[in-house]
């Protein structure tokens, strides 16, 4: 074979192998798919994440501001946000289709001159954007940076905004760069969801009963204002509960409800209305234990047992006790003129640990409680599924109203022969048909309440749900300073300088009860951070040099020197 023939041939198979591949890849971007070997399943999106991009009738264009130079750390947050997108990206058209239904760009908000940077930083402020300064330690040491960790949704002319970064108190650098990680799909898709409604869902907390100020449920509306709508509705001011409010948040009442009131209460359920009841039966505060006093149990008059009751459950006048506890501190003596302080375990605040793989719970922080009471679920009129949500361990123990509280319970080791109860429910979620609990029962008066807004009596609920939690104080968030309203994240425990789940268990529950239960189920995947060893990596530095870089230098070398080898035997006639 001539020389011309053989390089022709050569190069014709050089031009069908790159065509090949051209084609292979072409292929790969309009009919993709791939294989997750992950053992979080971290490219993996939920199939609601992937419907919810398919039914998109438009583009959504998302502006992330994590361009620029960061820290090592914080370079995962920004690699991790640019491929979920690339993988909302392949659902909605992939890379090749004329208009994806999910475009991005990344932008450096710290580019420019120090003018444009100050006038990009007052734009911000305006539009309730603040950096965040984040230190991170590596091999070089300590980098400080200023960065704006978010992300802007637009979609038909409406805009929402993501915080990709979730610090919290008590978490260290890695564990908060692995909760943001964890969250991105969630994040991004309930932003598209909620740009998809024409307008916000609206929650609103009850007023009217004693319930917990506004400042006790800043920090939960703050997490949630960029999707729903907030207020607060005074049931004894209105003939009912208007259809446009999407869900009731009744948290810590301390007076009663009236009959009027808990009729408005019982026809919004029977008209399709959501209610999380966060309801304390007893009243029983740790401040009413300073100064080494004792505190006598009393009940709070609120009247919804028998509301309750209809719908599956009764809340007892009982203190649920368990050995699995948070902490409180004490006094325990005086050194050197200044007290000194231990921490005890304070077993009227148990730390309930998620037991099933319920969406609600997926994935969830331990949830700390605060004096709540046992729950017993009932037989009904209509069948409603029961499930428990939050429970004790199985160390636990009930003491029943009326009850002595005082810190010398703490002097003593506890008796475990005591604390034999297991599982005892503090939070319940009922589904179903739910039956009213005034039928047959309807007043006069309430009959001429309904005639007056032109509606009528309903005796039973479409399919529906609600949430039931015998601790008024599950959303609550710590005031620091009421003068200054200064206050702590929701799920802080200031004793232990520490968080719990109790924030992600309230946005799990509104979530569920207001949306499809696979938006919560991507609030719970778990991907796992693994951090580089910085120590190990530096003292086998040459080491993994030599690995990476050497290892296929010498691999290609030696595929090469068989290769021509090889072609010289085939072609030595």
């Amino acid at each position: 074979m001539s020389k011309n023939k053989k390089r022709n041939q050569s190069l014709l198979q050089l031009g069908l192998f790159s065509g090949v591949l051209v084609l292979l890849n072409v292929l790969g971007n309009i009919f993709f798919t791939q294989i997750d070997l992950t053992e979080e399943k971290r490219y993996t999106l939920t199939k609601t994440t992937v419907d919810l991009v398919k039914n998109l009738d438009e583009p959504v264009f998302v502006r992330v501001l994590l361009e620029g130079e960061f820290p090592a750390g914080f370079k995962r947050l920004q690699r991790a946000t640019r491929e979920k997108l690339d993988d909302f990206r392949k659902q909605g058209g992939g890379f090749l289709s004329a208009e994806p239904l999910i475009q991005y760009e990344f932008a450096d908000p710290n580019a420019g001159t120090a003018e444009e940077i100050n006038l990009r930083r007052e734009e911000f402020r305006k539009e309730g954007l603040t950096p965040t300064l984040f230190r991170l330690k590596d091999t070089e040491g300590t980098e400080e940076k200023y960065i704006f960790p978010y992300a802007v949704f637009s979609y038909k002319g409406r805009q929402v905004t993501v915080n990709l970064l979730e610090n919290q108190p008590g978490y260290n650098q890695d564990e908060v760069l692995g909760n943001s990680i964890n969250l991105l799909e969630y994040k991004f898709a309930s932003a598209i969801q909620k740009l998809r409604l024409d307008q916000k869902q609206v929650i609103a907390f009850t007023a009217g009963q004693g319930e917990a100020y506004d400042i006790y449920t800043r920090d939960i509306v703050g997490a949630l204002r960029p999707y729903y709508d907030f207020g607060r509705f005074f049931l004894d001011s209105n003939y009912m509960v208007p259809p446009q409010i999407d869900l009731l948040i009744v948290a810590k009442p301390t007076q009663p409800f009236t009959e009027q009131d808990k009729f408005k209460l019982d026809q919004y359920i029977m008209s399709g209305g959501k209610v999380i009841f966060l309801v304390d039966r007893l009243e029983a505060e740790l401040d009413s234990l300073r100064a080494g006093a004792t505190f006598v149990t009393r009940e709070y008059p609120i009247n919804l047992d028998d509301l309750l009751f209809r719908y599956g459950v009764r809340i007892e006048p009982s203190l649920a006790l368990d050995l699995q506890c948070s902490q409180i501190p004490q006094v325990v003596g005086s050194q050197g003129g200044k007290p000194q302080i231990e921490m005890f375990n304070w077993f009227y605040h148990p730390v309930v640990v998620p037991q099933t793989e319920h969406p609600i719970l997926k994935g969830l922080e331990n949830v700390n409680l605060f004096f709540p009471n046992s729950i017993d679920t009932v037989k009904t009129k209509t069948h409603i599924e029961k499930t428990v949500l939050l429970a004790t361990s199985n160390y636990s123990r009930e003491q029943f109203h009326p009850v002595r509280l005082g810190f010398e319970i703490l002097r003593y080791d506890p008796d475990p022969s005591k604390f034999t109860k297991k599982q005892i429910p503090l939070g319940v979620l009922l589904e179903g048909e739910f039956s009213s609990l005034y039928e047959n029962r309807v007043t006069e008066e309430m009959e001429a309440g309904l005639r007056e807004i032109g509606a009528t009596y309903k005796s039973q609920s479409p399919p529906n749900r609600m949430i039931v939690v015998s601790d008024g104080d599950l959303i609550l968030n710590p005031v620091v300073d009421p003068e200054t309203m200064g206050i702590m994240p929701l799920g802080y425990n200031v004793f232990e300088r520490r968080m719990y789940g109790n924030k992600d268990f309230i946005i799990n529950s509104i979530e569920y009860l207001l949306n499809d239960a696979g938006m919560v189920e991507a609030r719970g995947k778990e991907i796992e951070l693994r951090p580089i060893d910085t120590v190990r990596a530096t003292d086998n530095r040459t080491m993994w040099q030599l690995l990476n870089i050497g290892v296929p230098l010498l691999a290609l070398a030696l595929f090469g020197t068989v290769f021509m080898i090889l072609r010289r035997r085939k072609y030595a006639s």
